[in-house]
């Protein structure tokens, strides 16, 4: 069934007006007409059964029928990468959303390239692919900030997964513990030596290694989420 993301709160009988563009999908792509249903989610209040009780020229109104599955959230996982190139960048938030990143956090280290992103189109595509894969909630993607600013600004209790081109221990052996991570991806040139010695002495930083082969920021972010996941992640679920 058809599953569509709204950010108004969902409670039986509420009438719903999604997006232009959302009503232009159901109508004219899936060809949906007046009581056809379909589910609705809006990252609190879990999944609703929802019918279209109305076409009309400006969008489609969408009435909740009743609720389908409760409120879940998956781990407590950001994913930090370095800002890259466009399409890059997109990729990594699709698989981030995939893969059960809660929040994706673009960061600039002296060896970025690019440091302006289309947030708007960013967080349009955590929605589809939160709408895809059946996920309850929606991963938050942040504005760039400085790698220096954040690192200043960490959160007690989370751990860093650093994935380091130069060496680390296996993330199977490294991280065994579960609760607040985080995971960080450099830039297309790595990180600086300054860098890395930081990154390296921060007492709450595990150094891992993703193998023998140096990836590039999309490939080594859906390795690293996916290692994770085996270690201490929801796949058991």
């Amino acid at each position: 069934m058809i599953r569509l993301h709204v950010p108004q709160p969902l409670s039986a009988g509420a009438a719903l007006a999604p997006t232009l563009d959302q009503s232009r999908y159901l109508t004219q792509v899936m060809r949906l007409k007046a009581g056809d249903a379909l589910l609705v989610f809006n990252g609190t209040d879990g999944e609703w059964r929802c019918v279209i009780a109305e076409v009309l020229k400006k969008g489609v109104v969408l009435r909740a029928e009743e609720p389908v599955r409760p409120q879940t959230f998956g781990p407590d996982l950001e994913l930090i990468v370095a800002v890259v190139k466009k399409a890059r960048v997109e990729t990594i938030v699709e698989k981030a959303a995939e893969l059960g990143a809660k929040r994706v956090r673009l960061v600039v280290t002296q060896r970025t390239n690019v440091e302006h992103v289309r947030l708007d189109r960013l967080d349009a595509i955590a929605i589809e692919a939160a709408e895809q894969t059946g996920r309850l909630d929606v991963p938050v993607v942040d504005d760039p900030e400085k790698l220096t600013a954040m690192l200043d600004g960490w959160e007690a209790g989370r751990r860093l997964m650093f994935c380091d081109e130069t060496g680390g221990a296996p993330v199977a052996t490294a991280v065994t513990v579960a609760g607040p991570w985080a995971i960080l991806i450099g830039p297309e040139g790595g990180f600086s030596p300054e860098e890395r010695e930081r990154l390296r002495a921060l007492p709450f930083t595990t150094a891992v290694s993703l193998g023998p082969r140096i990836l590039r920021a999309d490939t080594a972010a859906i390795a690293a989420l996916t290692l994770w996941q085996a270690a201490v992640g929801d796949w058991e679920r």
